[in-house]
């Protein structure tokens, strides 16, 4: 019954609209000699790791002992890639060719290439490989932007299956999918393109035939596509490769900064038209955001020219900075915009992103609905702080509880006030409006964080 419904929509659309449609054909016939399967074996344990070992029988243990430990055996995967050279360069995903001993490249033609790993990086899940080849079939890497809506196309091995086209659209673009470290350097293109296990790395076109992305990853239930496939844009692609190229290794741009989201009362409360750009909740002391002028507080609108409007898209742009650039950054700072210039340090392959935690009786506040003491001399060391009072209650239904304070917050800062002791929070309490949305700074569980609290009326 659906395929006679399909059939009879198909009938009475306009032959204008029909006539319209793409014909990836063209696309398909150029671009599928520079499309290569990946075949790639890598050592695995046969039997239980070191951990588990330990829960094996006395017996066991000791013939493992004896034998020199767990017996391996070869685990065999597969994906797709792409020729970006005539001289044998391939682009592919790096968790198709992770722990890698051996890997293959199968070309259209059934030609089979031992591929050489020039360089990976985990950060944007891609890997060069090479092969010993003259004169191969090669793909353009798109050097502009692509469409939500625009057509798109990808080939590759879902499966196993060689040399599959599926086609669809962009579904939407700028996606942060953090990596299982928390890292969010891509800013992926959601496509409903069918993209299946084996597709990894393979490419996706525009109609122009270029490459606008790497099919990376799926969501799914089941195992295959439902219609949630993501790819590594051309100009993250781009840049990475070249590195690797040039390096065999991947730099990046970094500002040494933790932030978060602007939420509605926290735009209101620094006096944005609406929730938008990258809140700054701490400075790591010595980075390059401490060297160039940020300070905790400030919300990150722009940098170097491109709009920020949620802190997921701050390490996009900045991750592709080269570092040592200076930049400029538009930060909204005490109510009024700010132009500052940044000088952009470098992250290298094998470094973690981190900031630095040294950051620089009983007392009820009835206004906001907290019982607060002085942050004792142990804590702040242990925090690195050099003031702060201490939430010891929060009153239920109270504007501290709407807002999210919790007991255990160091509180540090009030609007635009520091706070390093009792005195400094009544007095920045005293200066409150009622109804005004504030901005709280504190220290939850070691880390900072930015909360809004809303004044209460006179009448409430």
């Amino acid at each position: 019954m659906l395929r006679i419904v399909t059939i009879a929509l198909l009938a009475v659309l306009p032959w204008s609209v029909r006539a319209n449609l793409p014909d990836f054909q063209p696309i398909v016939e150029a671009a599928a000699p520079a499309v290569v399967k990946i075949l790639v074996e890598s050592e695995q344990e046969a039997f239980p790791g070191a951990e588990e070992m330990e829960q094996l029988p006395e017996y066991l243990r000791r013939f493992f002992e004896f034998r020199g430990g767990p017996p391996q055996q070869q685990r065999r995967n597969m994906g797709s890639g792409f020729i970006v050279s005539d001289d044998g360069y391939i682009v592919t995903n790096h968790h198709v060719v992770e722990g890698a001993t051996s890997v293959i490249v199968r070309l259209l033609d059934r030609r089979e290439f031992e591929a050489e790993v020039v360089g990976t990086d985990v950060r944007s899940d891609l890997a060069l490989l090479k092969i010993d080849g003259q004169d191969l079939a090669a793909l353009a890497i798109a050097e502009g932007d692509v469409a939500v809506g625009e057509w798109v196309l990808a080939i590759g091995s879902p499966f196993g299956l060689d040399f599959s086209v599926t086609a669809g659209i962009v579904s939407a673009k700028g996606r942060s999918l953090p990596t299982e470290a928390g890292e969010n350097y891509v800013p992926f293109l959601q496509t409903d393109v069918a993209i299946n296990p084996g597709n990894s790395g393979g490419p996706l076109f525009n109609l122009d035939g270029e490459v606008v992305g790497v099919n990376s990853q799926i969501f799914t239930r089941s195992g295959g596509s439902i219609g949630l496939s993501f790819a590594i844009p051309s100009h993250v692609v781009q840049n990475v490769v070249t590195q690797l190229r040039e390096s065999g290794e991947v730099t990046r741009g970094w500002l040494g900064v933790s932030i978060q989201d602007v939420d509605r009362d926290l735009a209101e409360s620094f006096g944005l038209d609406r929730p938008r750009g990258a809140l700054v909740a701490q400075v790591g002391e010595g980075s390059p955001a401490d060297e160039s002028g940020l300070k905790s507080g400030d919300i990150i609108l722009e940098f170097d020219g491109q709009s920020i409007n949620t802190s997921s898209d701050l390490p996009h742009v900045v991750g592709l900075i080269a570092p040592g650039s200076e930049v400029s950054a538009v930060v909204r700072r005490d109510g009024r915009d700010k132009v500052l210039a940044v000088v952009v340090g470098g992250l290298n392959a094998d470094e973690r992103p981190s900031v630095s935690r040294l950051m620089g009786g009983n007392e009820s506040n009835a206004v906001l609905g907290m019982v607060l003491e002085s942050a004792d001399e142990d804590m702040m060391a242990e925090l690195g702080l050099n003031g702060g009072v201490l939430v010891l209650e929060v009153g239920p239904d109270s504007p501290a509880a709407t807002g999210g304070i919790m007991g255990g917050d160091v509180i540090t800062r009030l609007g635009s006030s520091a706070i390093q002791s009792l005195q400094d929070f009544e007095q920045a309490v005293g200066r409150l409006q009622p109804g005004q949305s504030v901005a709280v700074r504190l220290i939850r569980r070691g880390a900072p964080l930015f909360l809004a609290i809303r004044v209460p009326k006179a009448d409430q």
